[in-house]
């Protein structure tokens, strides 16, 4: 499968998660190009904090791969990770990050900080701003809709 193909089954998750009225973020996680695991956001719906579309595609690679360590897989995700989900990341191991939008409040790859930077036992590599436009557009379009909503 190839990259483009991996990143729309993200937007396709982000847009499920922005039709439950959840901010608009899928992730997928890949092995040797095969998708192993799917992420979207559902903190609103499951009334959870940890329920980052990165959380639930680690979550769900180490189910279907049997394990934790997610070391040759690589991750695609709509949004910059957070700092909860940059820890996950560096905790299962995955070997790589792409990202499209860039996230200047919590975007903790690049925006904010990089905690892949840091002295820590693992260090992914990083593709930053993949279909960006897209990306930044699909969560502005949704915050728009959003705060029309909330006039009327």
């Amino acid at each position: 499968m190839d990259k483009n193909k991996i990143m729309d089954e993200a937007f396709a998750l982000a847009l499920e998660a922005a039709e439950e009225g959840e901010v608009p973020v899928g992730a997928v996680i890949t092995l040797d190009g095969e998708i192993v695991g799917r992420g979207r956001n559902r903190r609103e719906k499951s009334k959870n904090a940890l329920a980052h579309a990165e959380i639930e595609a680690i979550n769900d690679a180490c189910k279907n791969l049997s394990g934790w360590r997610l070391w040759q897989c690589e991750m695609f995700v709509t949004l910059e990770p957070c700092p909860m989900c940059a820890g996950a990341i560096i905790n299962s191991r995955l070997k790589k990050v792409t990202y499209g939008a860039k996230d200047l409040k919590a975007g903790s790859c690049q925006s904010v900080i990089n905690l892949f930077d840091l002295p820590y036992n693992h260090k992914p590599e990083i593709e930053s701003g993949y279909r960006e436009e897209e990306a930044s557009e699909l969560l502005s379009d949704f915050f728009k809709k959003l705060r029309e909503k909330k006039r009327s």
